[in-house]
């Protein structure tokens, strides 16, 4: 069985994978966003993009997917940040960035990378998480998985312990009772805020549907994410409720039809779309000046470029360089697009 694009015309352009006698053929006219061209310098990749590519955008046969994700842990990217771990469970020096910075955005990039949480490499980096690291003093030396107080880092640990296996209901009541009454979340709600942040709410959002998706879905959490995704979609997810404005980043000056990877705790459209995509939510009027600003920015080449690095992005060579083209941004692109209905 030769797996192709899901639709389109046939225009097959042949790709041997490495280390397999697997010969992958590739349709050329993928309906809303791509070629073949695009997808064979896709797969042109390590193994963390390549795996996720043919899950997203081809007809790949499962076991082929599989068996390209479990390189992810011993070949490329993914080895490259296990092995920077310390023996005391610790990615970084604590200097250049505080220690939870470090772990929680390695965690994070081992998670975009699709690494196979249950490969015994991995197992080995998680216990050791588990086991050793805290939030530090300020924070009870609560372990990691457990959170510390603010909402925008522990959506990302719900994410992150979801993924891995390490559950915990007391992090997920503990966001469901600091949604604010608009729908969504803001870090600065124990300082007084009442509006929702776009920045906290995504970083919710990914984590309560990470939850959902490895736990079992419940009444509770799933109402909370439709509220949430209501308060973005109300937005158009891009624009002040207040004044119709396209909202900008205060703290980076960026607008929001910028595009990164890593996103950090940064939100932008593709990364609230991509959200929507993930959670199955059925695209409506309200997502299409957003799916139009992704369509916009791409090249004439099919690809996308990396717009912006916010600010102690770690693994910066892993992310690629700003202004270039972007094969984690134009991953991301095109399994939106292909999830956004056309309109003709």
């Amino acid at each position: 069985m030769t797996p192709t694009l899901r639709s389109g015309p046939k225009r097959a352009a042949l790709l041997l994978m490495p280390n397999d006698n697997t010969t992958v053929t590739h349709s050329d006219a993928h309906p809303r966003s791509s070629n073949g061209a695009v997808i064979n310098w896709l797969l042109d990749a390590d193994p963390s993009i390549r795996w996720q590519v043919m899950r997203d955008l081809t007809d790949t046969p499962a076991e082929i997917v599989a068996a390209e994700r479990s390189r992810v842990a011993s070949e490329g990217w993914g080895p490259r940040l296990l092995d920077q771990q310390r023996p005391d469970g610790q990615w970084g020096d604590g200097v250049a960035t505080p220690f939870w910075w470090s772990n929680m955005y390695t965690l994070l990039f081992l998670r975009d990378l699709g690494v196979d949480p249950t490969s015994a490499r991995v197992r080995e980096a998680i216990d050791l998480v588990r086991d050793n690291v805290t939030w530090g003093p300020w924070f009870g030396d609560s372990p990691f998985f457990e959170g510390e107080v603010e909402p925008c880092i522990n959506g990302r640990v719900v994410a992150l312990g979801a993924y891995f296996g390490e559950h915990s209901d007391r992090l997920v009541d503990r966001l469901l009772s600091e949604q604010l009454a608009d729908g969504g979340w803001n870090c600065e709600a124990e300082r007084g805020s009442v509006r929702s942040s776009f920045h906290t709410t995504i970083c919710v959002l990914e984590g309560l549907l990470a939850f959902e998706t490895a736990f079992g879905a419940t009444s509770t959490v799933t109402d909370a994410r439709r509220r949430a995704q209501d308060y973005l979609l109300e937005r158009r997810l891009l624009r002040r409720l207040s004044s119709g404005e396209i909202i900008k980043d205060r703290k980076g000056g960026e607008d929001w039809t910028q595009f990164a990877f890593p996103t950090l705790w940064h939100y932008d459209v593709l990364r609230a779309l991509d959200y929507m995509r993930a959670a199955s939510v059925e695209p409506d009027v309200r997502v299409d000046e957003a799916v139009a600003t992704v369509v916009e920015r791409r090249q004439a080449s099919g690809r996308w470029l990396l717009d912006v690095r916010h600010r102690d992005t770690l693994h910066e060579e892993l992310a690629g360089s700003v202004g270039a083209p972007n094969r984690w941004i134009t991953l991301r692109a095109l399994r939106v697009l292909d999830w956004y209905p056309r309109r003709d």
